[in-house]
């Protein structure tokens, strides 16, 4: 293989990876350079000069001229004078001698090898690309399709073929996807692994809902709403704060649309996930009492100290506040940066005197146990007991033989 052919080949092949013409010299100088370096020891006194579209490639290689006895004969860049007058006989002792070296004096083997490096070269090129290029679309949206799934990663491919990873542990719980199918997703994070990028997407993230929304809400997209804040239990339940730059504009009624046209679409690519669309406001007490919809606070207690906020409720109101599973009144505590304690606002009249309070109970239950009790608005040992041992172990993070405990306590006093 000749110069021309070379320098022809690796062109063509770095015009297809998208390799620009002054990264292409450099890269092919570098190589060149590599090869003169293992026949001669030294680069230095070499210039290798390029043309990559001509496929022209010159390098020369210059040395000073010294007496055949000079201790400088075995210097690179020294050439005693009888080997210089083989090149040119007018030769003398001082000039500089310019010879101009051609590939195919380094050997079929090396030339290989540096066609070889020349390809890693450009393959290496490219996935610092591709690293390049995702590392800036971080929190960005794409669309793929399902190419290949490999134990608990899909592999997805973008419009330019780019292998992009959806872990099973960034997907909503009900998200099926088959070989071929279309999917939308959230760039969540881009490493470097051993030289290879690996672009993670998510469909978990907040952010990809926020994504959603600025693709299907026009006001939000032209800046006129804000999304202030979203969290989410994904495939569950979701509440997105939001808030209008105009006043004219409904920033709720525009995001949910009309009978909900506008949320519907991304309550559907969310699996069902219930969506919460809540007016930002900076009153603490009335952005909570929107948080904790559509159960309705009597009132509420905020020790900004510990960032409790102690909510009280009619009793029909507190299974609303709590929600399936804990899941509203923990994405409300997140939403409104506070931990929310839920408590019965019973009436006077309403109060039982021979009900006992559960802090009564502290030398015989744990308070921690207590305090898991009054989160899902239990105060008192009669409200406990109304409620079996199944329901108290779905509503609270208590294991059955603690709940069967407190069951056994409590009903002891009433005996």
């Amino acid at each position: 293989m000749n110069s021309a052919e070379l320098i022809s080949s690796f062109a063509d092949f770095a015009k297809e990876k998208n390799i620009d013409r002054p990264t292409m010299i450099k890269v092919l100088e570098d190589v060149f350079r590599t090869m003169i370096r293992k026949r001669y020891g030294t680069d230095e006194n070499f210039d290798v000069i390029i043309n990559p579209e001509s496929g022209d490639l010159e390098m020369w290689r210059t040395r000073e001229i010294v007496d055949d006895n000079s201790e400088d004969i075995w210097d690179y860049d020294k050439i005693p004078l009888a080997e210089a007058k083989l090149i040119e006989p007018d030769f003398e002792i001082g000039e500089e001698v310019a010879e101009l070296i051609k590939l195919e004096d380094f050997g079929r083997r090396i030339v290989q090898t540096a066609r070889q490096t020349l390809i890693q070269k450009v393959k290496d090129l490219e996935k610092e690309g591709l690293f390049e290029k995702y590392k800036d679309l971080v929190g960005e949206m794409v669309s793929g399709d399902v190419y290949q799934i490999i134990g608990k990663e899909f592999i997805i491919t973008d419009g330019e073929g780019n292998e992009l990873t959806l872990p099973k542990s960034e997907m909503i719980q009900k998200d099926r996807f088959k070989k071929g199918e279309a999917v939308k997703a959230v760039i969540h994070k881009v490493d470097m692994n051993n030289g290879t990028p690996k672009i993670i997407l998510s469909r978990t993230s907040p952010v990809f809902l926020e994504r959603l929304f600025e693709q299907e809400i026009p006001e939000i997209y032209d800046g006129q709403i804000m999304i202030r804040k979203i969290v989410r239990e994904p495939g569950e339940r979701a509440k997105v704060a939001v808030e209008s730059y105009d006043d004219r504009i409904d920033p709720v009624g525009a995001c949910v649309g009309m009978k909900g046209s506008r949320i519907h679409g991304i309550v559907r690519e969310l699996q069902n996930e219930n969506i919460d669309v809540i007016n930002y406001t900076e009153n603490l007490e009335l952005l909570v009492g929107r948080a904790l919809s559509p159960a309705k606070v009597s009132s509420m207690k905020i020790d900004k100290e510990r960032k409790r906020i102690a909510v009280y409720l009619q009793p029909d109101q507190v299974s609303l506040a709590i929600g399936k599973g804990g899941q509203n009144i923990k994405l409300a505590g997140k939403l409104v940066g506070y931990e929310l304690d839920v408590y019965r606002d019973i009436k006077e009249s309403e109060v039982d005197e021979e009900d006992v309070d559960l802090t009564e109970f502290t030398d015989e239950i744990e308070d921690w146990v207590i305090a898991e009790l009054h989160k899902i608005g239990l105060d008192t040992a009669k409200q406990v007991l109304k409620l079996n041992s199944d329901e108290l172990i779905r509503r609270t993070e208590l294991e059955e033989e603690t709940v069967n405990e407190v069951l056994s306590i409590l009903r002891s006093e009433f005996e």
